[in-house]
């Protein structure tokens, strides 16, 4: 496993004085990219190859929201690689040793000049290991869509969603997606499906809906093709 402490920061807190979801979403993403540039294949080794990973879902367990200045601890692993694919887990632990959020995760390997999946090279993921998979209930990789989602206003991808990639950042779309339902949710899971990438210039259309037991927000382009489709399970927050 890789870990590292942080403590959380003003600026990553809200209004309730906790950490938002999305702060545990780029802390994850994080040590992620802190793993991978510890062992050697970070970003710069990707770009000489002309490859990268690309997220194709998220599974995120918010069980508590440390406050502003709580002392946590963020770790990682992979757990898996399979063919074109790696399952990596993640956690966040609280001063007491406490799991205060954890999360599953999908990635596949893409050539970005074919702009095509295909299977790392040996060099590519033996520096990660493998370790056993964190104790969660799993769910699918795959979203079910409600029958019905009414359009929310349309909005364009503006140049702080763009990461090293020219792309929207996977967190962004969750930022999003919070955006579009119009009321405040303490959020205890998210799960997120990525379908494709949006650049700089795009309109994202999101399309909600509401049902027992979860919120659902597919982020469109103009002619209706989700980027990407975000659940939210949770309460209304006061």
């Amino acid at each position: 496993m890789y870990a590292f402490d942080s403590r959380v920061r003003f600026s990553e807190a809200d209004h309730h004085e906790t950490i938002t979801l999305p702060g545990i979403i780029n802390y994850f993403q994080d040590c992620s990219i802190f793993h991978s540039e510890d062992i050697g294949v970070g970003i710069d080794y990707l770009k000489e190859k002309k490859k990268a990973w690309v997220l194709s879902s998220w599974q995120i367990v918010a069980e508590r929201y440390p406050r502003i200045g709580e002392k946590i601890r963020v770790g990682t692993w992979a757990t898996e690689f399979n063919g074109l694919y790696g399952h990596r887990n993640f956690c966040m632990w609280d001063e007491a040793g406490r799991k205060a959020a954890y999360a599953n995760s999908i990635w596949v390997f893409m050539d970005l000049e074919r702009g095509r999946p295909v299977r790392p090279d040996p060099e590519d993921i033996e520096k990660y290991g493998t370790q056993e998979p964190l104790e969660m209930a799993y769910a699918p990789r795959k979203i079910a869509l409600p029958a019905e989602l009414a359009e929310a206003e349309p909005f364009p991808v503006r140049k702080y969603h763009i990461d090293t990639n020219e792309h929207v950042n996977n967190c962004q779309y969750v930022q999003m997606a919070l955006e579009s339902i119009g009321e405040e949710m303490l959020v205890r899971q998210v799960r997120v499906e990525y379908k494709k990438s949006a650049v700089l210039g795009d309109v994202i259309c999101p399309r909600t809906a509401r049902e027992e037991g979860r919120t659902v927000v597919e982020l469109c382009d103009e002619g209706g093709r989700p980027y990407a489709v975000v659940e939210l399970t949770g309460e209304k927050r006061c």
